[in-house]
């Protein structure tokens, strides 16, 4: 294993934070239960993990955390964050903008069309040569915002809209939460336990995850570690049921008829700013506007709505308005416990689905909780699958690539029919995993990381077509942002990579059977420029940044864990593109 580097630590808050430590110890042997009983549900821990909690959606699209370097302790090792002793680092590729200009951090609008899949159903016979649907590529396509939150790690004051929150070089600074606004794809139903809200749809989510623990994760809350706040984008900006961690339910993971609903190809318009909140004070509110459709949908991240920030001692919930953190997007002006490095970005999670023939090994009792006694396997049989995957020093370990469901699964054991959306779960497309029992596709054989991605706007008869986003803009005037850079932190989830001690385990592409990696393209520049994502490089009039390197190198010795990270340059849709 790799040599601990020595880092700073910050003891000015030692005693109060010996009292917060005193204070969870204390609550830790204590177990929440409905009055039947049963275990209660929510979302204390977007992972899945917590002991005092059934979580409200097991496949749960969470941030990334980060790690340090020469800091061990029961939640970081490694340099990886380790949550109830399991590792849920996953994969997202990442675009982020910067700018100096005020507001750049606060307000932002992006503008994009949503892309198509194939006509033909998925299918499961010859990896990287499959008819492939978003769906099995990536599970959350989402744009990002640091939030403003003293409840959150570091745990420290955070004045709304401010860039004196920015941490320094040893990773302090304000109480920072991260926002995840979520689009999920159509084909694999019900949302609760699996990724999409129908077969036909794309649907989307104002989504928080806090962190609560202390400085380096000394001390994390191991019934609350990764809270979520959640709730669809709606029509009428109601929440489908409550949306804060202590409180979330089925309902919360439910569409209904106020949920957004958005046809592939329809062209968005995407405001992330901070509004006025119904009884005083301001909220995170995200708006899209179906320029295509003409219908609109809101959330506001507001007391008003339900949504609550969590208190470390105890798990307990907090009427908050949630609010930007920072007022530019300068480099600095990151959220210091994640992964990613960013304020404003463009994300794709990827590493959440494997196709199967078939599956085996269905789920115990014990494990049925955590898809409220909706059945599903863990076992993925075919031919995506290695011969090493039932290997003991398997990555993935035990539970592999579970979720699993069949092909034709209604999941009427959670809704019986007429009860979802006042109709049935439409019948998933495809036989598949979901790869979150382990924390993502670790050994890197499932869709994402073959050469079945988009290689163009428009889908093929077996890769579906890309995204199209314009570069955003901030503010009344729609200025733009001056840099960007891309990064992915991929290489936390690399076995190899983890036991290198010189990062030369650290590979792009990952160990993998499809020896491919996803990547950012841009299609025209200035007013016209937009940005794809997948395999998309040659061209006219298309520039790949030299595919996967434009993730740059390994920064462990520079950011204390594994991220690749390319060089900040100038705003990609600026620029000219390759052969001009």
């Amino acid at each position: 294993m790799r040599r601990a580097t020595p880092r700073r630590r910050v003891t000015a808050t030692l005693a109060g934070l010996l009292l917060v430590v005193a204070a969870i110890v204390a609550f830790s042997g204590s177990a929440a239960a409905t009055s039947s009983g049963a275990p209660a549900r929510g979302a204390l821990d977007c992972n899945g993990w917590s002991k005092i909690q059934q979580t409200a959606k097991p496949s749960g699209a969470c941030t990334d955390v980060r790690g340090f370097t020469g800091v061990k302790n029961p939640n970081n090792w490694d340099a990886r964050f380790y949550d109830n002793g399991h590792y849920i680092g996953h994969d997202e590729p990442d675009l982020t903008f910067l700018s100096h200009k005020p507001g750049s951090g606060n307000d932002v609008t992006w503008s994009e069309t949503l892309p198509h899949d194939p006509i033909a159903v998925p299918t499961v016979g010859t990896p990287g040569s499959d008819v492939t649907h978003w769906f099995e590529l990536s599970i959350a396509p989402w744009f990002s915002m640091a939030l403003c939150n003293e409840r959150s790690y570091p745990l420290n004051p955070c004045a709304p809209n401010s860039d004196s929150n920015a941490p320094t070089d040893s990773f302090t600074g304000a109480g920072s939460s991260f926002l995840e606004v979520q689009f999920y794809p159509p084909g694999y139903a019900p949302f609760f336990d699996s990724i999409s809200c129908d077969n036909t749809h794309w649907c989307a989510s104002l989504h928080i995850n806090d962190l609560e623990c202390t400085f380096n994760f000394d001390s994390c809350n191991p019934q609350c570690e990764e809270p979520t706040n959640f709730a669809f984008i709606q029509k009428n900006g109601v929440p489908t049921g409550p949306p804060a961690p202590q409180d979330a339910n089925l309902a919360t993971d439910t569409p209904n008829s106020q949920t957004l609903l958005m046809n592939p190809g329809d062209k968005l318009r995407v405001h992330i700013f901070d509004a006025p909140a119904p009884g005083g004070g301001h909220a995170l509110e995200v708006q899209i506007d179906d320029l295509t459709t003409h219908q609109t949908g809101f959330m506001q991240a507001s007391a008003h709505n339900g949504y609550k920030a969590t208190r470390i001692v105890d798990c307990s919930g907090v009427a908050f308005n949630y609010e930007p953190e920072y007022n530019t997007a300068q480099k600095q002006n990151i959220v210091p416990w994640a992964a990613l490095q960013t304020d404003i970005s463009t994300e794709y999670e990827i590493g959440h689905f494997t196709p199967c023939s078939s599956l085996s090994d269905p789920a115990t009792d014990g494990l049925l909780g955590f898809t409220a006694g909706d059945p599903f396997w863990l076992t993925c049989n075919g031919p995506y699958e290695n011969e090493s995957d039932s290997a003991s020093d398997n990555p993935e370990g035990f539970g592999g690539d579970a979720f699993c469901y069949p092909q034709g699964d209604t999941h009427s054991t959670l809704y019986p029919p007429g009860t979802y959306n006042g109709g049935s779960v439409p019948p998933n497309q495809v036989t598949g995993c979901l790869d979150f029992l382990t924390g993502g596709d670790i050994d890197f054989d499932g869709t994402s990381y073959w050469a079945d991605w988009p290689t163009g706007v428009n889908p093929t008869n077996k890769t579906p077509g890309s995204f199209l986003q314009s570069a955003p803009a901030t503010g009344k005037n729609g200025q733009g942002y001056e840099q960007s850079f891309f990064q992915t932190d991929v290489a936390l989830s690399e076995e190899t990579c983890a036991e290198s001690e010189d990062t030369s385990g650290c590979t792009l592409p990952p160990n993998g059977p499809g020896n491919f990696y996803p990547y950012f393209s841009t299609l025209g520049h200035g007013p016209s420029c937009q940005i794809l994502f997948g395999n998309v490089s040659g061209g006219f009039l298309v520039n790949d940044y030299g595919k996967e390197a434009q993730y740059g190198t390994d920064l462990r010795d520079e950011i204390g864990y594994d991220e690749f990270e390319g060089p900040v340059m100038p705003n990609v849709c600026t620029g000219t593109p390759a052969g001009q």
